[in-house]
């Protein structure tokens, strides 16, 4: 019987885990550009990112059940630089002098522009909101004895978009919007991203299952050190 390692390798990784890797940048930098449109579906209102947004959850979810902690660790950071990259590329753009004959500066700022504010929340819901998945999964995957996926993918999608929605909105628009217009909100955004993650459990279970049989692991995280710096570890 082949012992499955308890750590995915810090070294050379596989075309799989790097396919997914990508998948969740491009989602995050997909659902933090789009964010910019409001939209109101069912009479709720919220930004367009949130359409794609939950699909970095659902790969998050799937980077942690099939190769653990440490090596979601790696894409939540890659994902944080990366976004962060997008972001002062956008902005160095935007205070390049236009050509004499380009008329869409102010269609520009208006789209792509970001205020330190916004930013700053942005970039801590996300942290708090990724880490606080992978670590709810991770542990519930160990008290689980790896079974009821779907208790995992759910719970740690309620918890980390809860904190995601919450630090968002209150760091955002705290004294901006009235406090019963950010609970409105709050809530919006979490029960709707929650219930994504809930509906595509049967994909979530689907890739997997996929995953760990072609990549022969299945890590737990039974030694972890959850720290989410990679300092010492």
């Amino acid at each position: 019987m082949v012992q499955k390692p308890q750590h995915f390798p810090r070294g050379p990784v596989s075309q799989l885990y790097l396919l997914v890797t990508v998948l969740f940048v491009a989602c995050l930098i997909a659902a933090n550009i789009t964010a910019t449109k409001l939209i109101e579906p069912w009479g709720l209102a919220m930004d367009a990112g949130t359409i794609v947004f939950p699909v970095s959850y659902i790969l998050g979810d799937v980077l942690t059940e099939v190769y653990g902690f440490r090596a979601a660790r790696r894409v939540i950071w890659l994902g944080f630089l990366a976004n962060l990259l997008v972001v002062a590329a956008i902005a160095v753009a935007g205070l390049v002098p236009a050509a004499s004959f380009w008329d869409g500066q102010a269609a520009y700022d208006q789209i792509l522009g970001f205020t330190p504010r916004i930013l700053a929340a942005s970039f801590c819901a996300y942290l708090v909101g990724e880490f606080a998945n992978s670590v709810v999964l991770a542990k519930m995957k160990v008290a689980t004895g790896g079974r009821h996926l779907w208790t995992r993918t759910i719970g740690s999608t309620l918890v980390g978009q809860g904190l995601d929605s919450l630090i968002f909105v209150t760091l955002a628009f705290s004294g901006v919007i009235p406090l019963e217009a950010m609970l409105v909100m709050i809530a919006t955004q979490w029960l709707v991203k929650s219930a994504y993650e809930a509906l595509a459990t049967p994909v979530t279970y689907a890739v997997v299952g996929f995953l760990k049989r072609r990549e022969g692991v299945d890590i737990y995280d039974r030694d972890t050190s959850f720290n989410p710096l990679p300092i010492g570890d």
